[in-house]
């Protein structure tokens, strides 16, 4: 049976500044944030004892202390609303906290990007004259360097990990045509004449299944590290996915992702019979070929075009919601638009690709770029292309071509602005939000399964979040109303 898919973004941000084009970006990054927390947070640093990214699910482990050791220098705290924000090596990144659906997980997600919209506008005390901070969601620096944006789903420690390999791989190699964020050129060796590219990330996918991702990065990530029981939970980190602005593509993504999983772990799925026999290549494949009319080979001999791997998942996933009604991914009438949004979009890409223009993030920005191009008469290799293609991604509303581009919205700018500093009631970002807001100068330090707080005497005080369904508005927000200290919440917690 499958369980409920909590789930997540974390999105690294590329970052430059205007006036100091050489200037270090580990410190620009550390400015940035820090100029947000003096103004909208008090500081809270993150707990690293629990953490084990060296583990991987096929079931051995790597010792990994120097970036551990490296992150702890680093600025590194813990927003109300459950997120986290901190600097991961030479990027701002904003992990949104556990959502317990796609929709929640979206608005989250576009609340990070008033996060940095905000701590832009905070920085500018801190820069010199001319100097101005300058914050991209995108996926590469066109230097040869590409930055996540990382998903996480919850799923059953029971399922086999080797069958989400293989009926995961097909599904995220195809998933880039609802939630690629488009790219003008390639960064890959022997690619230079690739002009327009569906997905900013596929340049740099060199493995089909591993631990790594900065290098060699695979298609499914081994890390196996759930922040949470480990004898019931499983975190599957997704690394494949681009950054998108797009809020259609973002909930697609999610969506549709959640969907896949709750049907692997029940069963359902074994009925796609697609093996692909060069996945790294696929991705590629499709990434390079906007007109998707392409053809990948199966290990049997077939040939499937990207569009006919997504419609036979989605065609399951419907067969899905009809018997079962999906209860994993968030009400029923979420799942039933997100299917209908999955179904017209699948339908869209086949007849007209530029009719989703207004929807998915690569056709708006191809659609910008080829209209630039033509009136301009220009060449695809040239440098304003480029220029347009950076610029989309650019998340000051009056800079930004994202902006300027039509696309459709489902949330309201009200909720993503309460949803900057309060956490999601469903899950146990609850408690470690609230906890932060009401006693935020007595919790020495958060990570996502315990908080550790000080008492004021020794030792430290960690309480516990191995459940991410609990710890939620209905398990406690009447104790910690009631606390009017925190031994009070202790004594409380420990009742």
């Amino acid at each position: 049976m499958a369980i409920a898919k909590v789930c997540g973004i974390e999105t690294e941000y590329g970052i430059s500044v205007v006036g100091a084009p050489d200037a270090n970006p580990i410190t620009v990054s550390s400015v940035l944030i820090n100029a947000y927390v003096s103004e909208a947070a008090g500081r809270v640093g993150w707990d690293f004892e629990t953490e084990s990214p060296g583990n991987d699910a096929r079931g051995f482990s790597f010792e990994t202390p120097s970036n551990a050791e490296m992150e702890t220098h680093l600025v590194n705290t813990v927003l109300t609303n459950g997120a986290r924000l901190y600097v991961d090596h030479a990027h701002p990144e904003y992990s949104s906290p556990e959502c317990i659906s796609p929709r929640q997980a979206l608005l989250y997600d576009k609340a990070g990007e008033e996060v940095l919209r905000r701590a832009m506008k905070a920085s500018r005390r801190f820069m010199p004259p001319g100097q101005e901070i300058v914050v991209y969601k995108n996926n590469s620096d066109r230097k040869g360097n590409s930055y996540g944006c990382h998903e996480n789903y919850m799923m059953d420690r029971a399922v086999p990990f080797a069958k989400i390999v293989k009926q995961l791989t097909p599904f995220f190699v195809t998933r880039q045509i609802i939630c690629g964020a488009g790219k003008v050129g390639s960064e890959a060796p022997g690619a230079d004449d690739v002009n327009f590219q569906i997905s900013q990330r596929a340049d740099f996918f060199e493995e089909e299944v591993g631990l790594e991702t900065t290098l060699k990065r695979p298609i499914i990530n081994t890390r196996d590290e759930p922040h949470a029981d480990p004898t019931r939970f499983r975190r599957l980190h997704v690394i494949i996915g681009d950054a998108n602005l797009s809020e259609i593509s973002t909930f697609l993504k999610l969506g549709s992702t959640a969907i896949v999983l709750s049907m692997i772990e029940d069963g359902l799925l074994d009925e796609l019979n697609v093996q692909l026999a060069s996945p790294v290549q696929a991705l590629r494949k499709v990434s390079y070929d906007p007109t998707l009319k392409g053809v990948l080979e199966t290990v049997d001999g077939r040939l499937i075009t990207a569009l006919e791997v997504q419609w036979s998942v989605f065609d399951l996933a419907k067969k899905y919601f009809e018997h079962d009604g999906i209860g994993t991914v968030g009400s029923v009438e979420e799942v039933r638009q997100l299917l209908d949004l999955w179904e017209d979009t699948l339908s869209r890409l086949e007849q007209d690709p530029l009719s989703l223009r207004h929807r998915l993030d690569w056709v708006a920005k191809l659609s910008l770029v080829q209209g630039y191009k033509d009136r301009h008469s220009l060449n695809w290799n040239d440098p304003k292309l480029a220029a347009i293609d950076l610029q989309y991604h650019d998340i000051r509303p009056e800079k930004s071509l994202a902006t300027r581009a039509g696309l459709e919205t489902m949330l309201d700018s009200r909720d993503v602005g309460v949803a900057m500093f309060e956490p999601p009631k469903e899950t146990r970002a609850y408690f470690r939000g609230k906890c932060l807001e009401k006693f935020g100068d007595s919790i020495a330090a958060a990570n996502w399964d315990s908080l550790i707080f000080d008492t004021g005497k020794d030792p430290l005080r960690r309480v516990p979040m191995m459940d991410p369904l609990k710890g939620t508005f209905r398990h406690v927000d009447g104790l910690i109303r009631s606390s009017g200290s925190l031994v009070e919440l202790l004594e409380g917690l420990g009742a």
